[in-house]
């Protein structure tokens, strides 16, 4: 199957698929032994020769790996401040990975890490619309009035960010247990909307991305994704992407 090949470029790990068409341009790029200067150039990964500066070119393979990300914990591989990484949890022996999507240093759950760009746009990207499931527990007593609020929208910072449904688990005086579900992933989304209806969260945890549960895997812990698994969330988004 023929590729372009920035994109070839940029599966294969050599940089960004922005910085990878910069290097055509530049002349740093040869199929077969001949330089490319030409954005969109095709070729086949099975069959022809690529190198950049002089070194040969291949493409990683591909991993999908399901975390149970700690509170704690950041998303980033590149942290100043010495903190934990999601990366760090996982074994040096598995090529370089980047979180799909993320969850932010306090919140706990599921996260995927992949060194697949197609797989992760399909999963971050508004567009596919990819639902995310999670528990949240709020101080106080959050109202029928204030669910209400939530599903049909507030403001926060010129954003409008919603639920798309919200279950309550448990209510008391002091703190509101919640099942919650996103179609939109926007920065700090749930501990902003629910700043906004004045319950600050005490506790964030993401259950499930689309069909796959983070099940029974502990803090910490990691799998691979199956072939079906990742089949499936392939199939959701796309789903989830018509009108």
């Amino acid at each position: 199957m023929l590729v372009r090949l920035q994109k070839y470029l940029a599966e294969a790990g050599i940089a960004s698929r922005r910085r990878c068409e910069q290097f055509i341009e530049d002349g740093r790029v040869s199929v077969n032994g001949q330089p490319v200067y030409v954005l969109g150039t095709k070729v086949d990964p099975e069959r022809d020769s690529v190198t950049v500066g002089g070194k040969p070119v291949a493409l990683e393979r591909k991993v999908y790996i399901a975390l149970h990300k700690p509170a704690g914990c950041v998303c980033t591989n590149s942290d100043t401040h010495g903190r934990k990484r999601a990366v760090d949890l996982l074994p040096r022996s598995l090529p370089r990975l980047y979180t799909v999507g993320r969850l932010d240093k306090d919140s706990e759950g599921l996260l995927f890490l992949t060194n697949d760009g197609t797989f992760s746009l399909r999963l971050t990207h508004p567009r596919y619309k990819m639902r995310k499931t999670y528990f949240v527990e709020v101080e106080g007593e959050l109202k029928n009035t204030e669910i209400a609020r939530l599903l049909k929208g507030v403001r926060s910072d010129g954003e409008l960010l919603r639920a798309e449904k919200i279950f309550q688990v448990r209510a008391q005086v002091h703190d509101t247990e919640l099942r919650l579900i996103l179609s939109e992933g926007k920065k700090r989304q749930i501990r902003r909307m629910m700043a906004v209806v004045g319950h600050p969260v005490k506790r964030l945890v993401r259950l499930a991305v689309g069909p796959i549960e983070l099940g029974n895997l502990a803090t910490s812990q990691w799998r691979h994704l199956t072939h079906e698994e990742v089949d499936k969330l392939t199939q959701f988004s796309s789903a989830a992407s018509r009108p």
